[in-house]
């Protein structure tokens, strides 16, 4: 199953791929990760679906990521008296904490932290940015808005505050619930919704224990003042182009996708570039061609991985859209202006060994022309840096753990292989060239480089290098 792109594609499973047959065909069409939606998903079935993965995985031999994207604070209006309402531009409306049925002139928030947060002036945004509301007073009690742009209300609708920082977690009773679950069923990621501080990273983490990889999800402006910290303390980054969308202008959603990217990637971490990439093939079995566009886009920007959230969890097509997407990437990897663009953006290392020899083995494969560069990681971290650096070359990573195997397959171009830790250097350079060979990377005659760190075994210190012929008996691992 060794896949011709080296971005990753995340695929959502949901009511059209919860079986174990269509998430086989997923995986067969090129998904290396699956996404559990925690927002319509229950325990018990989310647990099913992780079994599902696991035999998938069993049966090809390869580790396959699964992340699991927590619901967050959902944010909504209360209810209308009698039925939805229409709101007229300058029209004055009151947002306010009774919760007595809403009119034309006010309707019930049942968030205290809003109306105790909101600021004269702060924007609300309603039923996805919809309806604008500017606040004009504010108090603990309610908040006094002018209607800028109008529109039907109903019940429920969602609430969005792109100007106001809310003083709440990003998780709910829900989500930790939802998290616990989750890491006492072996997930490898999850992904933290409305984050919008570092601090929100941090908790998740103490609760997670060291059990999980934590994917910050960027879809509030908050969060785009903070990123740097945010990054800091996050495994990966998802831009969140939805919610981000909603509450930022949508012209700048693509310019801050570029730089989310090139900010990952500098700091050695996974970005996933996610939300409505093939939206039409919901419904239709051929994608737009300004998706296709948006999709190559990210494949140049040099992404780690690209996600499909409803078509392939609730759409007519899931196997096709995860096909396209898969066609798309291998396309674009084969231009030549895809190396070139990758090889401009590439960050200089950092001042540590492992960079350093990352960024060496590189550039040494790509002088030599190696066949691939064989990274063996116990943590991961030597699999990271190398794939920091994009290289010309494959990226074959090989673990005792299956997972930190699980946890590399949202990285870009790594083919990970999860076997029995190498005994001394001379049985790691050995079974390296076996493994090449055995997964078509390498033909008997030609060189691989080998990175690794000494001791062996020893997480996070990348400070070996060697190159070594594959020999014409590495036919057996």
């Amino acid at each position: 199953m060794r896949r011709l792109r080296r971005i990753k594609i995340f695929a959502t499973l949901g009511p059209a791929s919860s079986d174990s047959a269509m998430i086989r065909k997923l995986f067969e069409a090129g998904a290396d990760v699956f996404r559990i939606n925690m927002s319509h998903t229950s325990h018990d079935m989310m647990r099913e679906l992780i079994k599902t993965i696991r035999n998938v995985e069993s049966s090809y031999g390869r580790p396959i990521g699964i992340l699991v994207d927590l619901q967050g604070p959902k944010l909504r209006v209360g209810m209308f008296g009698n039925g939805p309402i229409q709101l007229n531009n300058g029209a004055t409306f009151v947002l306010d904490s009774s919760k007595e049925p809403g009119d034309a002139d006010r309707v019930h928030l049942p968030h205290p932290e809003i109306l105790s947060a909101l600021k004269v002036g702060d924007a609300m945004l309603l039923d996805d940015g919809k309806v604008r509301l500017i606040c004009e007073e504010t108090s603990p009690d309610r908040a006094v808005t002018r209607v800028v742009i109008g529109g039907k209300m109903s019940d429920r609708k969602g609430v969005s505050l792109p100007d106001t920082d809310l003083p709440m977690s990003a998780m709910t009773n829900k989500d930790r619930a939802d998290l616990e679950a989750a890491c006492e069923a072996g997930i490898d990621w999850v992904a933290l919704s409305f984050v919008q501080r570092a601090e929100d990273v941090a908790e998740a983490k103490r609760m997670i224990r060291g059990r999980a990889a934590v994917m910050a999800k960027i879809e509030k402006p908050q969060a785009i003042d903070r990123l740097d910290d945010i990054l800091d303390v996050s495994d990966a980054l998802m831009v969140a182009r939805g919610d981000l969308g909603v509450e930022m202008p949508l012209e700048r959603v693509p310019s801050l996708q570029k730089q989310m990217t090139r900010m990952a990637r500098r700091a050695g971490k996974p970005v996933v570039v996610a939300t409505q990439m093939l939206e039409s093939m919901i419904s239709s079995p051929v994608p737009t061609r300004a998706e296709v566009s948006d999709v190559a886009t990210a494949v140049y920007e040099g992404a780690d991985a690209i996600m499909l959230s409803a078509e392939s969890a609730a759409g007519k097509y899931p196997v096709e859209a995860v096909s396209t997407m898969n066609r798309i990437g291998e396309e674009v990897e084969r231009d030549p202006l895809y190396r070139t663009v990758v090889t401009a953006q590439r960050p200089e290392p950092e001042a540590t060994a492992g960079d350093a020899i990352a960024g060496a083995a590189r550039q040494v494969a790509e002088t030599l022309d190696l066949s691939a560069i064989i990274c063996w990681t116990s943590s991961g971290s030597t699999a990271l840096r190398v794939a920091r650096e994009r290289p010309k070359v494959p990226v074959v990573a090989i673990t005792p753990n299956i997972n930190t195997g699980r946890k590399l397959s949202a990285v870009w171009g790594v083919h990970c292989v999860v076997a029995e830790d190498a005994k001394d250097q001379d049985d790691m350079v050995d079974r390296a060239g076996r493994i090449a060979f055995r997964d078509g990377f390498a033909k008997s005659g030609q060189r691989v480089i080998i990175v690794a760190g000494v001791p062996l075994g020893t997480p996070g210190a990348t400070n070996m290098v060697r190159i070594a012929y594959v020999g014409p008996t590495d036919t057996e691992v």
